[in-house]
C-alpha cells in the first residue's frame, strides 16, 4: 500500500513564538491524537519574494503545472513497471538520488547547485518545467522505439501461432514433407477439425490423378488440421476447386529452406534488440524517474513557499505521514 504524505505549512504568528517552539507544539498535539503518525521537518529555504503581483500570478500557474510534474513522475513509474513485468524481474523499491524515495522525502534538502535560491521564483519553476517536459519527451521517443520492436514481434507470433486457415506454415513443415519432381507436387490441405474422416475418406477421388494414400497429417490445432496430399501438377487448379466445395481449404505454400533460416536469423535479431532496449530503458527510466521526483519535490517546495507567503507572510514547514 503507497504511503501518502501530506506538506502542511504554519504560521508563526503568537507573540514570541519561533518555528522551533510550533514545530514542539505540533509534535506534542500530533502525538496525543495520533501516537503512530510520523512528522518530519520538510525544510524549505528563503527564496526570493519578488513583488505581491508577481507571486499572485504564478500562483495561478502552479497547480497545474504541479499535475504537470506529478504526472510525468507517474508515467515513468508505470514504465518501469512494465518493463520489469516484461522482464519477469521482481519489482524492487525505487530511489531518488540513491536513497529510497521516501528517505529523500523525509530529510528534502533543498539542491542549491541545481536551483540557486537567489534566482527569481519563476525561473526556477521554469527550469522545473523545461526540464521535466524534455524528460517527458525523451521517454515517449524511447518508449516507441522499444514497442515498435515488441509489435514486429507480435506480429510473427500471431502469424505462428493462429489459426491454420491463416499462420505461417514453414515451422510446421519439413523438407521430407514436400514431394517436389517434374511431375508431381505436394498441396497443404486445411481441413475442419471435425471433417478430418471425410477427407481421408474423398481427397483421393477430388481427382483422377492424385497419389493413393499420400495424404498425411501434419499438425492440428482447436479448430483445423493440416494435411499433405500428393498428385499431379496438371490438375492443381481442378483439385483446388473441387476441395473448395468440399470445405477444405488448400493454401498455396513453398518450401524454401532458406526463408525458414531468414526468419529465425530475424526472430533471433529482434528477441536481443528487444531485450537489449527494455534493459536500455529500464536503466534510462531508474535514472530519470530520479531525476523527476526530485524535480516535483523542490516544485512542491516552490508551491508551499509561494501559498505561504500569500496566506500566512510567513511559514513552519511540516510533512504528515497518513
Amino acid at each position: 500500500m503507497a504511503t501518502r504524505y501530506w506538506i502542511i505549512s504554519l504560521p508563526v504568528q503568537s507573540p514570541g513564538a519561533t518555528a522551533s517552539s510550533l514545530w514542539s507544539r505540533l509534535q506534542d498535539s500530533i502525538s496525543r491524537h495520533s501516537f503512530d503518525t510520523p512528522l518530519y521537518r520538510f525544510n524549505v529555504p528563503d527564496l526570493r519574494v519578488g513583488t505581491l503581483d508577481s507571486l499572485l500570478a504564478l500562483s495561478d500557474d502552479l497547480v497545474k503545472s504541479n499535475v504537470f510534474v506529478e504526472g510525468v513522475s507517474h508515467k515513468i513509474r508505470r514504465q518501469i513497471e512494465d518493463l520489469e513485468r516484461a522482464g519477469g524481474v521482481e519489482s524492487g523499491a525505487l530511489t531518488v538520488d540513491g536513497v529510497p524515495v521516501d528517505t529523500y522525502l523525509t530529510r528534502f534538502v533543498w539542491d542549491e547547485g541545481k536551483y540557486p535560491t537567489m534566482s527569481p521564483l519563476k525561473e526556477i519553476v521554469g527550469s522545473i518545467q523545461t526540464q521535466v517536459a524534455k524528460i517527458e519527451d525523451d521517454m515517449k521517443v524511447r518508449a516507441a522505439e522499444y514497442n515498435n520492436v515488441r509489435s514486429q514481434l507480435s506480429a510473427i507470433n500471431r502469424k505462428q501461432s493462429g489459426s491454420l486457415a491463416v499462420r505461417d506454415l514453414s515451422n510446421l513443415v519439413k523438407p521430407e514433407d514436400m514431394v517436389t519432381s517434374e511431375h508431381l507436387v505436394t498441396l497443404l490441405a486445411i481441413v475442419p477439425k471435425y471433417s478430418q474422416k471425410d477427407w481421408l475418406a474423398s481427397y483421393e477421388s477430388l481427382d483422377t490423378f492424385v497419389v493413393p494414400r499420400s495424404s498425411k497429417k501434419l499438425y492440428e490445432d482447436n479448430e483445423y488440421a493440416l494435411y499433405t496430399v500428393t498428385l499431379f501438377a496438371k490438375v492443381v487448379d481442378n483439385f483446388k476447386v473441387r476441395a473448395r466445395e468440399k470445405g477444405f481449404q488448400v493454401r498455396d505454400f513453398e518450401y524454401s529452406p532458406e526463408a525458414q533460416e531468414s526468419w529465425k536469423q530475424e526472430m533471433e535479431k529482434l528477441l536481443q534488440d528487444q531485450e537489449a532496449m527494455r534493459t536500455s530503458l529500464l536503466q534510462w527510466c531508474y535514472a530519470s524517474y530520479s531525476e523527476v521526483f526530485s524535480s516535483w519535490m523542490h516544485f512542491c517546495a516552490v508551491c508551499v513557499f509561494v501559498e505561504s507567503i500569500l496566506r500566512y507572510v510567513c511559514c513552519s514547514c511540516t510533512i504528515y505521514k497518513e
